[in-house]
């Protein structure tokens, strides 16, 4: 794989001119010209990048997944993510890369600024590349006046640079947040579906009767079974009720033990492993928290 370390590595990948900022960039994605063979090739960069894309003719992988970006929408990669983009028929007409903006943001640029630590807890840029972010005109005409802002800026290099371009991609993140949680709503039909069938493989993980033995479901596996992201997953889940994914294994975990608890004779052990604990004290410590009783207590109240 290609380990592109720096901005301007990337762009003589893109046989884009010299970035004006070695640590920040916009692009414009129409102005890339695919004369080295080399970008066909898997990749990851050592910076953040932020693209709005329409009317793309060559296909991006990310991840196992290929996507088609064919209307105005936005996708993001943090550092170190692998990539790669297929070669399409270049006599076609149209630029392959398409319209619209990618900004490259080296970590470097954040440092002594709060978006250091505050850009990780965007869960967007661990999303994969099926939950883009559909944009409507109006949202896209704001998405561009920042680029375009930033890309202005970035034609300076004096004392004001870095907090007024910071300041900028701080707003680009606020947008794209609102953005999100805007699609999750518009989409709340087709997400309460997904919701219904989180619930029904919760249910099968804790009512199955496997004869591999038993632990508790993760995230992870979850998200991987509803074809998400385990990020995506739980900010769609937090927009349409409020927990995240472990805040509902947890809610399931406690529903049927106090299931077990007050219908059957298993002891707290058995209930423990039979829910897929390892041991039956980290079962205790959880249902307490939960509940304000230990699991015998809980028992004993319907005695």
């Amino acid at each position: 794989m290609n380990s592109i370390h720096t901005i301007s590595a990337f762009h003589r990948l893109l046989s884009l001119p010299a970035p004006t900022h070695p640590l920040v960039s916009v692009a414009r994605l129409q102005d890339i010209k695919p004369a080295n063979e080399a970008i066909w090739e898997p990749f990851s960069v050592d910076f953040y990048t932020i693209s709005l894309k329409k009317e793309v003719r060559a296909r991006m992988k990310y991840g196992q997944q290929y996507y088609d970006f064919d209307k105005g929408i936005m996708s993001f990669t943090s550092p170190r993510q692998a990539q790669s983009l297929e070669k399409v028929d270049e006599t076609a007409s149209g630029p392959q890369f398409g319209k619209g903006f990618v900004l490259m943001v080296h970590p470097d640029f954040l440092r002594r600024h709060p978006l250091t630590m505050t850009i990780k807890n965007y869960g967007f840029f661990s999303y994969a590349v099926n939950e883009s972010l559909h944009l409507s005109q109006q949202e896209e005409k704001d998405i561009v006046d920042v680029f375009r802002k930033i890309a202005q800026e970035g034609r300076h290099i004096d004392k004001h640079t870095q907090p007024l371009i910071l300041s900028q991609i701080d707003l680009l993140l606020n947008y794209c947040n609102r953005f999100y949680e805007r699609q999750f709503i518009t989409r709340k039909a087709v997400n309460s579906d997904l919701l219904t069938k989180f619930e029904q493989l919760l249910d099968d993980w804790f009512e199955g009767n496997d004869d591999f033995k038993r632990s508790l479901p993760t995230v992870e596996y979850l998200a991987g079974r509803l074809n998400l992201s385990p990020h995506y997953l739980t900010d769609m889940l937090r927009s349409l009720t409020g927990q995240s994914t472990q805040a509902h294994i947890h809610e399931k975990l406690i529903e049927k033990a106090k299931e077990r608890l007050s219908a059957t004779t298993l002891s707290v052990s058995e209930i423990a492993y039979e829910l897929g604990f390892e041991h039956p004290q980290s079962f205790s410590k959880l249902f307490k928290a939960k509940t304000a009783l230990s699991p015998s207590a809980f028992r004993d109240s319907f005695s």
